[in-house]
């Protein structure tokens, strides 16, 4: 099944559902909403999206707790599940994805190598976070990421 496919897929579960979502993106700079609304007439389960590249941005726009930024970074599944109810709170949706990561080229350490990247997913009496860490070019983990997050959202709302 193709990534077209898959997405196809969400936006019916959703639809079925009578659920919105929202996402809060960080290194994939708005490539998950820019994919949900290639699609024509998701207003009805997509409210909007966060892109929070910068810290700063993430503390005012989605409630990140700066402590939590300074001893874990950005990259942290703790600052991905602040992120996700923090834009589930901000647009009043049912669900909400969030991304952080380092895309590269540079960014990464040792101990967060480039293609780190932190998801979260909350909703209605749901929390959960992955970190992954995906090779390739800029794109290639953008993209990656955004077809996981699909991916992802749509395994939760089928068990719900």
């Amino acid at each position: 099944m193709d990534r077209n496919e898959k997405l196809q897929e969400l936006i019916r579960s959703l639809r079925d559902q009578k659920l919105t979502v929202g996402f809060a993106e960080s290194c994939t700079g708005g490539a998950l909403s820019a994919f949900l609304t290639e699609q024509p007439g998701v207003s009805d389960i997509f409210l909007g999206s966060v892109v929070s590249y910068s810290n700063e941005a993430k503390v005012d726009l989605l409630g990140v707790r700066r402590d939590t930024l300074m001893q874990e970074g950005a990259v942290s599944e703790t600052v991905a599940r602040q992120m996700a109810h923090g834009v589930r709170r901000q647009l009043k949706t049912d669900w909400s994805v969030a991304i952080t990561g380092i895309a590269g080229p540079t960014g990464g350490t040792p101990s967060k190598p480039v293609g780190t990247v932190c998801f979260a997913i909350a909703g209605p009496g749901f929390e959960d976070s992955r970190k992954e860490i995906f090779s390739g070019d800029r794109k290639t983990i953008q993209t990656t990421s955004v077809d996981y997050a699909v991916a992802w959202l749509k395994t939760v709302l089928d068990k719900k």
